[in-house]
């Protein structure tokens, strides 16, 4: 019975003995892992809230009684956190009011609104200048604003040099008629030469096709020269009257086709990058409400107004009903068919330092980094990220100005330290120490007179002939000579002597 007692408690304790080598390291890695999180909780320094530069290294109060801010040897503020990571923890950041957004990859899209101003197709305007000097005769079209035809008859013109033409032009005619028959080759040549030579006079002034063929066949002059509208259009002006003189730098007529007309449209520099030639535009006026226009891009000026600011670009416009009159305003909008395939984030998100733009990026534990990123274009209060974040980072929205005051001084923090601690200072020595000394009559910058007097005169006053040398400890009692003294003359004597 006994024995087997025994056996069992052997086994027992061998048991245990196994299970306590077993679990000693998981313990101990336990115990090990505690201690390096009691250790990451430690504070390595406290900072004044005011001077990043100014620390201790056990908690202090600055001059106000605000209490130093502790920075740890962990991600929370020791130099393993990039440079301007802020560790928040989640009640202040609600107190503060921080909203966040996620980072998507999205299609942006942009309606480029502007105000244009309505003016004449310049390839559907003529003006119309005689060629010759005279005087006019009639004016068929006298109204401004009247609607004319192609080939209608404006007006016409006597002038005595196209009289003189026209004589010169039928005297051919009838020079090639006799000559017609005439045997010789070269003159039947130049009579004929003779009738091209005065049509194409006529016809270099303007001398419609009708009354050259009345000439030809009536042979008599045509006092008056007719003017004919070259297309379909609206008189704008009318330059001269019945009667007057007219000179070729006298404007006759203005006339318009107003069934086409451009829009004229002012985009500002951030605009420019989403209009292209070929968008389609929408247009609006306030003096025909309720109906929308449509026109397209037609041309992007080259160049940039100085005074506004801005890039013209031209629209073209259908006014078959001739609604649209020239010099309204209308209020554009361009659909732009640009599209970015691009990591877009809210506008407001963006920090601008007036040199770079900053984004601060919420992490999982709390913290805030700052980064720097490149942006794009902006639509719709989305801006486009080129460079600096990832899809689905989650980036702050609201009260980052507050971060990022924070953050600059946790990154002067950073730039100060070149280890984990900071260095101690060094105490000062016991030699520099002047405490109980009495400064009252004493000026920092100028020693006493007594003082310098002292330093010059003393070196003047030893008398090494009467200087008493007695053995180091040794007190001397007046009227009793010291063993070993001797004064400097007698070790003189003696020195000599020996030398004889």
């Amino acid at each position: 019975m006994n024995k087997n007692i025994l056996i069992t408690a052997l086994v027992t304790l061998g048991i245990g003995l196994t299970a306590g080598y077993l679990l000693a390291p998981t313990e101990k890695a336990v115990v090990d892992h505690q201690a390096q999180e009691a250790e990451a909780a430690k504070p390595v320094f406290y900072r004044n809230p005011m001077n990043p530069n100014i620390t201790s290294p056990v908690p202090a109060e600055d001059e106000m009684g605000m209490k130093y801010i502790p920075v740890y040897a962990d991600g929370k503020g020791g130099n393993d956190a990039s440079a301007g990571t802020v560790s928040i923890d989640a009640v202040t950041t609600q107190n503060i009011g921080v909203r966040t957004a996620i980072a998507e990859r999205t299609t942006m899209a942009r309606e480029v609104r502007s105000i244009g101003r309505i003016t004449f197709d310049e390839q559907r305007v003529a003006r119309f200048h005689s060629k010759i000097d005279g005087w006019i005769e009639q004016l068929f079209i006298e109204k401004t604003g009247d609607r004319v035809k192609k080939d209608t008859m404006l007006l016409s013109i006597y002038s005595p040099q196209l009289v003189a033409s026209e004589e010169e032009y039928i005297l051919a005619l009838n020079n090639a008629d006799t000559l017609r028959a005439s045997p010789f080759e070269d003159i039947r040549k130049g009579a004929e030469s003779l009738v091209r030579s005065s049509r194409e006079r006529l016809e270099l002034f303007d001398v419609p096709e009708h009354q050259l063929r009345d000439i030809e066949s009536k042979r008599k002059v045509i006092k008056r020269l007719h003017i004919h509208s070259p297309f379909d259009g609206t008189v704008m002006a009318i330059g001269a009257r019945e009667g007057q003189r007219i000179t070729p730098e006298t404007e006759l007529y203005m006339i318009a086709d107003l069934s086409k007309l451009w829009v004229i449209v002012d985009l500002y520099e951030d605009d420019i990058p989403w209009v292209k030639a070929g968008d389609m535009a929408e247009m609006r006026v306030s003096g025909i409400p309720g109906e929308t226009f449509h026109g397209k891009v037609a041309y992007i000026y080259p160049y940039l107004e100085a005074t506004t600011r801005t890039v013209k670009v031209r629209l073209e416009v259908d006014n078959s009903d001739l609604k649209l009159k020239p010099e309204m305003f209308a209020n554009v909008t361009l659909m732009s068919n640009r599209q970015v395939d691009a990591i877009t984030v809210p506008s407001e998100a963006i920090v601008r330092t007036g040199v770079s733009e900053q984004i601060f990026v919420m992490l999982d534990d709390g913290r805030f980094e700052p980064r720097m990123v490149t942006v794009g274009l902006s639509a719709e209060s989305m801006t486009q990220i080129i460079k600096g974040i990832e899809p689905g980072e989650k980036v702050v929205t609201s009260s980052q100005f507050l971060i990022d005051s924070e953050s600059k001084l946790q990154e002067a923090t950073a730039k100060m330290l070149d280890a984990d601690k900071p260095q101690e200072p060094k105490p000062m020595p016991a030699a520099h120490s002047h405490e109980g000394m009495d400064m009252g009559n004493m000026e920092m910058g100028t020693p006493p007179a007594e003082m310098q007097s002292e330093k010059t005169e003393a070196p003047m006053q030893m008398d090494h002939s009467n200087m008493d040398h007695h053995s180091a400890g040794e007190p001397k009692v007046e009227g009793q000579e010291a063993p070993n003294h001797m004064n400097m003359e007698q070790m003189h004597q003696e020195h000599m002597g020996d030398q004889q």
